[in-house]
């Protein structure tokens, strides 16, 4: 068994710090699970302790899950990557694209140019907005009444596009309707189809849209800053919502992603269980959006997200963030990474067969701290295996 207690020591001193309330961490080699605990407390109001299997929202991790389970369908010829989705979500037909606003306030709309594909909603190359990172969406749904995409409300996903499909990226709602999509085809509800196909055949008993009275004792708060510190919030995803939010909207434990990490860098089985063929993932793990390149996310809500500058050069998958070059903790080029807006991360290292899942629960994203300490992690993780 590997020697961790380099591991458990840098996130112990993110605690001691005080850099976060709590942390959760799991990381994997090629032989299993490596590491695998918490610190702190996942509420400051009551000091509970964080620990391995606290439940924590994943927020954003949801989309890789979500897009593995479109992916299946893919598979099974029930969706196209590059067909019009409109095939199969005939309201993506006729969408619009937000040129700005009159002087009256009144939106400037006119219908978009090309049809949008499942590729470009899994790349967030279709044009879709998260008004978090977006100020016009903003004002479109101050304007519109609409409301947001946290609401859970279907009304929330009739935003327009900011941008032609196909033509320049930007980070959105587009994996809310990979999820709609995957109803659409599969004829479940998403949690449904992901608890069915995804999660039960990978023992992810955990993970799910709605808070079990089980993982209700286990939840950790979210919490923001304040002058003494930081305060435990009552934020969470409804839990009696009209649509599953495929973008955002699960609850798990580090250990229960890590498994679903550990799937993906194996190729598409975990166990004996093979939920992708590896074919499939391969295509999930390489560049596919072409010459595009990820923006920097300028926050337009500071309570909820800090900016987001990306490493030059990176590149989407279906749906990772794929750094082209190695990183400085170790990271091989060709990772597969990405986050939850309460500053929860992952990564899955194919080459070198190591993954890690990391959750605190703290906002704004994009913690310079918890990243750091996200970091710190991972250069651990390396320097074991």
């Amino acid at each position: 068994m590997a020697d961790t207690e380099q591991i458990a020591s840098v996130l112990r001193q993110a605690v001691d710090r005080g850099d976060v309330p709590g942390v959760a961490a799991a990381a994997a080699n090629r032989d299993g699970v490596i590491f695998q605990d918490g610190f702190g407390t996942r509420d400051t109001a009551t000091g509970a302790p964080m620990a391995a299997d606290t439940v924590v929202w994943i927020a954003s991790m949801t989309k890789a899950v979500t897009g593995a389970c479109a992916m299946q369908l893919v598979e099974q010829g029930k969706l196209s990557l590059d067909g019009d989705i409109a095939d199969v979500l005939p309201e993506l037909g006729h969408v619009q694209v937000l040129e700005g606003f009159d002087p009256s306030g009144k939106p400037r709309l006119r219908p978009a140019r090309g049809a949008i594909t499942l590729r470009q909603l899994l790349t967030h190359t279709a044009g879709y907005a998260y008004e978090i990172w977006n100020a016009d969406i903003v004002r479109y749904q101050r304007e519109t009444g609409i409301p947001g995409i946290s609401s859970c409300r279907n009304a929330a996903l009739s935003v327009p596009l900011v941008f032609d499909p196909g033509t320049k990226w930007t980070y959105g709602i587009s994996i809310d309707w990979v999820g709609k999509a995957v109803e659409a085809a599969s004829g479940l509800t998403l949690d449904r189809y992901m608890r069915d196909h995804i999660l039960a055949p990978l023992g992810m008993s955990d993970t799910g849209f709605r808070i079990g009275p089980d993982q209700r004792q286990r939840l950790a708060k979210i919490h923001a800053h304040a002058p003494q510190g930081f305060v435990s919030t009552d934020m969470e995803v409804p839990q009696e919502p009209e649509f599953h939010m495929g973008g955002g909207g699960l609850y798990s434990t580090v250990g229960d992603y890590l498994k679903f990490a550990r799937m993906v860098m194996q190729g598409g089985a975990l166990d004996g269980v093979r939920v992708l063929k590896p074919e499939t993932v391969a295509v999930m793990a390489r560049n596919a959006m072409g010459e595009l390149v990820c923006e920097p996310m300028k926050t337009a809500a500071p309570g909820a997200s800090n900016d987001v500058d990306f490493v030059a050069g990176m590149k989407w998958g279906l749906s990772f963030l794929i750094n082209p070059d190695a990183m400085p903790t170790g990271r091989s080029a060709g990772s597969l990474a990405w986050a939850g807006l309460a500053n929860s991360y992952f990564w899955i290292d194919p080459a070198r067969q190591v993954a890690g899942v990391y959750a605190t629960q703290i906002l704004p994203f994009f913690d310079q701290k918890a990243v750091q300490a996200f970091q710190d992690f991972e250069t651990a993780v390396y320097r074991t295996v």
